[in-house]
């Protein structure tokens, strides 16, 4: 045998070892096709803490077994770790220690951010509280995943305890759906003079009146509502409380997507318009998104004092109920218990959008789910074109900062100020 006849043989083996060895990996999911590479940051950051989003993980605090009864008894949830959970983020968007420093540092950013001043809150403003009720037609609770009366609870607490609003002063509002008995009977035994309002009313909620063409579009958009609930346009601060949760067709539902139930549109979602809400699943062309006018109108996203993504459970699907449980770290076989919060719009839906990549990268629709980020983000000159208008009046300037993490392992911004805190969450 010649010398170059072994080498070739030896490199062969070589060859088909390390190959055999590749195919024995488990091979890793694609992940779905974007707009936005990893750390490419788009846009400018916005908050009392600049691009600042609050990561706060608590393993424990949802625990449903998945089968018995339903996810939302007291059972199956720990109330009063749901309570240190938003302490914890109100004082971690804000930069302070506590949460009564933070509340007062949102309110002081907002005030001033709309010319009034470096004011808090005072007496007689209103606050409204945006729910995800998405699943929810009655009053009737039922298994499907819809905002979590523990969480509402604890924000309502805190709100009233450490940000010294007056109950009165608040509403819990879903325009669009049902507030289900879990939350409202909660709330109500707690602070009776909070006030309810929701698409269907009766039974202690009071049903939602809406102020007609108050959403103009930016670009012809068809069919979609443009009527706006009295409860958010007349609203002094609004928090924007989304769920955790991927969507077909847009890819996610977070609280871009949130807005939508803020429109007058119809109890029963196929009677609904849905026009420029999907991204392009083809190509990927650049077009206009609905969502980034609802994030730039001045009664919706220009009002938002916070946005906040409860995944304490968190899902997979948009409809039924939450499941599955949450398989990669830091979550290792457990749900998300999670709450993700900022003052920039873009930043809490794309952190919250990575997780969800990370988790379900197969998921088909996260293809180009982020357009409507890089669209807001890159405003004035966004890739589709679109001159986007607020008052009838072209935005000028980004709607906040875009940014995709570098991978769901190590999961490090470079503009993005993404802060991670991990609490106990387990039997109290």
């Amino acid at each position: 045998m010649t010398k170059n006849a072994l080498h070739y043989i030896i490199a062969a083996m070589a060859f088909c070892l390390l190959s055999s060895a590749a195919s024995a990996q488990p091979s890793r999911p694609r992940g779905p096709k974007l707009f936005v590479e990893p750390n490419r940051p788009v846009g400018k950051a916005q908050g009392a803490v600049p691009g600042r989003v609050a990561w706060i993980h608590a393993p424990g605090v949802a625990q449903w077994d998945g089968t018995t009864g339903l996810w939302v008894e007291d059972r199956w949830n720990r109330q009063a770790t749901a309570d240190r959970m938003i302490s914890e983020m109100v004082a971690t968007v804000a930069g302070e220690r506590n949460a009564r420093k933070g509340w007062r540092t949102l309110f002081s950013y907002f005030n001033s951010r709309h010319g009034k001043g470096r004011k808090g809150y005072s007496k007689g403003e209103k606050i409204a509280i945006k729910l995800n009720m998405n699943n929810a037609i009655t009053h009737r609770d039922t298994i499907e995943l819809n905002s979590s009366p523990f969480v509402t609870l604890a924000l309502i607490r805190s709100l009233v305890n450490d940000g010294r609003v007056l109950p009165a002063d608040i509403t819990v509002c879903e325009p669009s759906r049902a507030i289900t008995d879990s939350i409202h009977d909660k709330i109500h035994r707690e602070f009776p003079e909070v006030t309810f309002i929701d698409n269907i009313g009766g039974e202690g909620r009071l049903k939602c009146e809406y102020y007609p063409e108050r959403i103009t579009y930016s670009a012809e958009n068809g069919k979609m509502a443009r009527g706006l609930a009295k409860c958010i346009a007349d609203a002094d601060y609004i928090i924007n409380s989304a769920l955790l949760k991927t969507h077909s067709g847009p890819g996610v539902t977070l609280t871009g997507k949130n807005w939508y139930g803020a429109t007058d549109i119809a109890l029963q979602w196929r009677r609904n318009a849905h026009n420029h809400v999907s991204p392009d699943k083809r190509n990927g062309k650049p077009a206009y998104k609905t969502f980034v006018d609802y994030i730039a109108h001045p009664d919706m996203g220009q009002k938002c004092l916070l946005f906040l993504i409860d995944g304490t459970y968190g899902s997979r699907d948009v409809n039924g109920a939450p499941r599955p449980k949450w398989r990669k770290p830091p979550f290792n076989g457990d749900w998300a218990c999670s709450l993700i919060a900022s003052q920039d719009a873009l930043a809490a839906d794309a952190v919250a959008m990575d997780l969800l990549i990370g988790e379900w990268p197969e998921f088909r629709s996260l293809n180009y789910c982020d357009e409507y980020l890089n669209e807001a983000a890159s405003i004035p000159y966004p890739p589709s074109g679109t001159v986007y208008k607020r008052d009838g009046l072209p935005v000028t300037e980004p709607l906040g900062i875009m940014e995709h993490w570098n991978n769901p392992e190590e999961r490090k911004y470079t503009a993005i100020d993404m802060v991670y805190k991990k609490i106990n969450g387990g039997d109290e």
